[in-house]
């Protein structure tokens, strides 16, 4: 089977036109070659003329190989076009060499074959190419020697060294042949892995929640990413070209004091803009190399100013920081460090309390005075409202604990929520109003029985406790499908709408703006909700009521899921998203 050649295929290609353009390069040679020992010659040999036929032919060959196999090098295997146009090298410099005129040499010729063959085939390939031009040199030898009864060593020998040489050009040219092929592997290796990661970094800038601006020593920027203009003020990356605006001078001392330090440098700093608030950044700058120990060429500081070695060409990567987001992933942790300690602080006090209500309840079997009743009965009343403050607190570790053990289940939302409407009528029957407006009809949706309970039931709390109107449809519980394999629930109640410092942390644990709740129950939809791949948010909306349209709070569950026309499709048919 003939071998495939190792050379990536540009490389070969390229090389493979260029032994075809030499094979040209030598056939016109030898008829121009041909033509002045003709002129000068004083008689006419009798084979000049069959010398005149092979080398028209050979050039006829060398050219009708460029046309056809210019642009097919012999990347898969040596098959017969590429083997004939070896053969046909062979042939005629062993014929020219055979029907020479004059004392010319055309032996050394063969070495364009056995180069082409070295460099495109593999070892075996181009040792049986020269091991077959070997062969035939010395049968040529040997002919002459019995048509001439005899010939002499020295034809031997110098055939013998010929033969020889061109052992050692095949195996150097295929040794270097070896090499170009590892180098043009590893070369574009490193170019894809040079691309990847250039691609990488470049996505990872573009995505960063950090600012990141590249500038030199001019303050001319080189690369900002759509954080670092947001938070600059800056509609896009290519709006901005320096950094020499009034507003920025805080960030060109930053600049000019980490190319006179060569060191990197931290601190914060408020931009401060003519009509706008104060924007604070913490700042962190460094240089693309360190300028410690370098020693300057004298040459650099005049025509070469330009060079890459000169000291601007060193860049000053700076990464911008919103201090907000930081104040606010702080207060993030001090929330939960609080949290941590109010639930270790609820463990210690729910023994005690009990053995409070305990000893009061045991207390007011005794008591006949009423003034002691009620004294006794506001102690009841504060230690019940204790017990439910620490089984809130606690409450937070139990949820966390069943988040992260439970998986969602399809449920028929419609059906669900009819079964939780029913039952926290019943538990609140002191509350009239309220209606169910169930809009998603064979929706089902992925969310666990009991962590859907939860949500529902402490929304419809928090929306009959600041309902403002006693109508039966001031307090609404709603469905409908948001589109995409999307479906929401939604509590809405009628009133007035909430602060905007109390919107701005709705979500957040233990704040609350009553002073007899802890804060934690919307934290807990919250978590429930992402821990199913589902949202809440909160939005000021009008609905339809018998009054006319009216304006009140809603609060908006999202959940994946899927429209099912088999009541139990969801038990064989899992929603996939």
């Amino acid at each position: 089977m003939p071998q495939a050649t190792t050379l990536p295929l540009q490389s070969a290609r390229r090389l493979w036109q260029a032994f075809l353009s030499a094979r040209v390069l030598v056939a016109t040679l030898l008829i121009a070659l041909l033509a002045t020992q003709t002129w000068t010659s004083a008689g006419l040999p009798q084979n000049v003329y069959w010398l005149w036929l092979v080398t028209t032919g050979y050039l006829v060959i060398a050219l009708l190989g460029w046309v056809v196999l210019h642009h097919k090098p012999p990347a898969s295997y040596w098959r017969w076009p590429w083997l004939l146009l070896l053969a046909s090298d062979v042939a005629t410099i062993c014929l020219l060499q055979e029907m020479q005129l004059g004392k010319m040499h055309y032996t050394p010729l063969l070495a364009l074959p056995i180069l082409t063959v070295s460099v495109l085939g593999h070892m075996r390939l181009a040792l049986a190419t020269t091991a077959s031009i070997t062969l035939i040199l010395l049968g040529i030898d040997i002919f002459h020697a019995w048509q001439w009864e005899g010939i002499s060593g020295e034809s031997y020998m110098q055939t013998a060294l010929v033969c020889a040489g061109f052992f050692a050009v095949a195996y150097l040219t295929r040794q270097l042949a070896q090499r170009l092929a590892y180098q043009e592997r590893q070369a574009c290796t490193n170019r894809q892995a040079a691309r990847t990661q250039t691609q990488v970094n470049s996505l990872i800038v573009a995505n960063l929640s950090e600012g990141v601006v590249v500038v030199d020593r001019h303050y001319q920027v080189r690369m900002a990413n759509p954080a670092a203009c947001e938070l600059l003020g800056l509609p896009a990356p290519l709006g901005l070209h320096d950094l020499l605006h009034p507003e920025w001078q805080a960030l060109r001392t930053m600049v000019d004091q980490t190319y006179a330090s060569s060191r990197s440098l931290s601190q914060h700093i408020h931009l401060l803009a003519v009509g706008q608030s104060p924007t604070g950044l913490y700042v962190r700058t460094w240089l693309t190399t360190s300028m410690e120990g370098d020693n300057w060429l004298p040459e650099l500081e005049g025509d070469g100013a330009d060079s890459v070695l000169a000291p601007h060409a060193w860049l000053c990567v700076m990464f911008l920081h919103d201090l907000r987001e930081v104040e606010a992933r702080l207060r993030t942790e001090k929330m939960a460090a609080m949290g941590r300690m109010s639930a270790a602080v609820a463990h210690e006090i729910r023994n005690p309390l009990a053995a409070i209500v305990q000893a009061n309840a045991l207390l007011q079997e005794e008591l006949t005075e009423p003034a002691q009743q009620r004294l006794s009965h506001m102690v009841e009343q504060n230690a019940q409202r204790l017990a439910r403050i620490a089984e809130e607190v606690l409450d937070i570790a139990r949820v966390q604990q069943q988040i992260q053990h439970s998986d969602s289940r399809t449920l028929e939302l419609d059906v669900e929520l009819a079964n939780i409407w029913q039952e926290w009528r019943l538990q609140n029957s002191g509350i009239s109003h309220g209606i169910f407006q169930p809009q998603s009809a064979n929706a089902y949706v992925a969310f666990d029985t009991e962590h859907l309970r939860r949500v529902v039931v402490n929304l419809l709390d928090n929306a009959a406790r600041h309902c403002q109107a006693q109508h039966e449809d001031a307090l609404q519980l709603l469905t409908g499908a948001g589109g995409e394999g999307h479906f929401w629930l939604q509590v809405w109640s009628e009133g007035a709408p909430l602060e905007a410092s109390v919107e701005k942390h709705l979500f957040e644990p233990f704040f609350s703006s009553q002073s007899r709740s802890t804060g934690l129950g919307l934290y807990i939809c919250r978590e429930l909700c992402q821990r199913h791949e589902g949202s809440i948010s909160y939005s000021r909306c009008e609905r339809l009521t018998a009054r006319g349209m009216q304006a009140g709070n809603a609060f908006t569950v999202r959940m994946r899921g899927r429209l099912l026309h088999s009541a139990n499709a969801s038990l064989f048919d899992p929603i996939v998203m």
